[in-house]
C-alpha cells in the first residue's frame, strides 16, 4: 500500500507538484464558493484567456521569468476593465465579458503568430507542466494565497451582502464597485497563480467544481467552501497518483493537471448521482410515512 499511495511523492518533482496543488486547493476552493453564489463561471472562464496577452509579453520580454507578472498585469487590467464596464459603459456583464475576452484573447493570438518558434513554449501555459514546478513557483501561489484570502476575510460580510441582497448593500453605504473589484481580482489571481501548474483552459474547473461539489451536499458558505477545499485536495491528490502510476506503470502519458481536472469532475457527478440517490430514498420514505 505504501508503495501506492506514498512513495511516489518521495520524488521532489512530485512532492513539488503536490505541494502546489494542496495550496491551489485552498486558494481554488475558497474563491470558488464566492464565484458560486455571484454567478461567475462565465466571469472565471473569461479571465483564463485574457491573461493570454500578458503570458505572451512576458514571455517575449524576458522569457520564462516575465510569464508570471506579464499574466498578473494582463488579469488585474481585465479585473479593472470588466469593473469599470459593467459601472460605467452601461452595459451588460455578459457583454462586458464578451468584448474582453475577444480584444485580449486576439491580441495574444497575434503576438504568437508572429513569434512562431515560442509557440510550442506558450502552448505549455495554456494545458499546465505540473510536473515541471519549482520551489519559486510555489512561493509565488503561496503569497498569492495568502493575499486573495486575507483580501477576501477582510470584506466577507460585505461580500455575502452585495452577493444576497445589492440593493441593501447599496443602501447601506458599501461600494459595491469596490466590492466587485476586490472580487475581480481575486479570480484573476487564481488564474494567474493556477496557470503554469494545470493550465489557463484546465483553471476554470478549479474556479467552479469545488463549490459546486459542496453545494450538492451543504446549504450554508462555510460548509460549501469546506467540501470545496477538501475536494480540490483530494482530487488533486488522487488525479496526481493516477498520472504517475499510469505513466510509470503502464507507459500511458497522462498529462498532470488535466487528470487532476478529469478526477475532480468525476468526484462532482459522483457526488450528484448520490445526492439524487439520498432525495429519491427521502422522497420514497416519507411517502411511506404518510401512507
Amino acid at each position: 500500500m505504501r508503495a501506492v499511495f506514498v512513495e511516489p511523492f518521495a520524488a521532489p518533482f512530485m512532492a513539488r507538484a503536490l505541494t502546489e496543488l494542496l495550496l491551489l486547493a485552498v486558494l481554488a476552493g475558497v474563491v470558488s464558493t464566492h464565484v458560486l453564489i455571484r454567478r461567475l463561471g462565465f466571469v472565471a472562464d473569461t479571465m483564463t484567456h485574457t491573461v493570454f496577452p500578458g503570458v505572451v509579453l512576458g514571455f517575449l520580454a524576458v522569457g520564462v521569468d516575465g510569464v508570471f507578472p506579464g499574466a498578473l498585469l494582463a488579469a488585474a487590467l481585465t479585473a479593472v476593465l470588466l469593473t469599470a464596464f459593467t459601472r460605467i459603459g452601461r452595459v451588460s456583464d455578459d457583454t462586458a465579458l464578451a468584448v474582453l475576452l475577444a480584444a485580449m484573447f486576439a491580441v495574444g493570438v497575434v503576438l504568437v503568430s508572429r513569434r512562431s518558434s515560442y509557440t510550442a513554449d506558450l502552448t505549455a501555459f495554456l494545458f499546465g507542466r505540473l510536473l515541471t514546478v519549482t520551489a519559486a513557483q510555489i512561493a509565488q501561489t503561496a503569497v498569492v494565497a495568502a493575499v486573495v484570502l486575507a483580501a477576501l476575510a477582510c470584506v466577507h460580510k460585505e461580500l455575502l451582502l452585495r452577493a444576497f441582497d445589492p440593493q441593501a448593500a447599496a443602501a447601506a453605504g458599501l461600494r459595491t464597485w469596490l466590492l466587485d473589484l476586490v472580487l475581480n481580482l481575486a479570480v484573476a489571481l487564481v488564474v494567474v497563480a493556477a496557470a503554469r501548474s494545470v493550465g489557463t483552459l484546465l483553471v476554470v474547473a478549479l474556479l467552479v467544481v469545488p463549490a459546486a461539489t459542496g453545494r450538492l451536499v451543504a446549504d450554508r458558505i462555510a460548509p460549501i467552501a469546506a467540501v470545496g477545499v477538501a475536494a480540490a485536495a483530494v482530487c488533486g491528490y488522487a488525479g496526481l497518483l493516477v498520472s504517475y502510476h499510469a505513466s510509470v506503470g503502464y507507459g500511458l502519458r497522462l498529462t498532470g493537471g488535466a487528470t487532476v481536472v478529469l478526477t475532480l469532475v468525476a468526484v462532482y457527478l459522483l457526488t450528484m448521482l448520490a445526492a439524487a440517490v439520498a432525495r429519491a430514498l427521502r422522497t420514497r420514505g416519507s411517502g411511506r410515512a404518510v401512507a
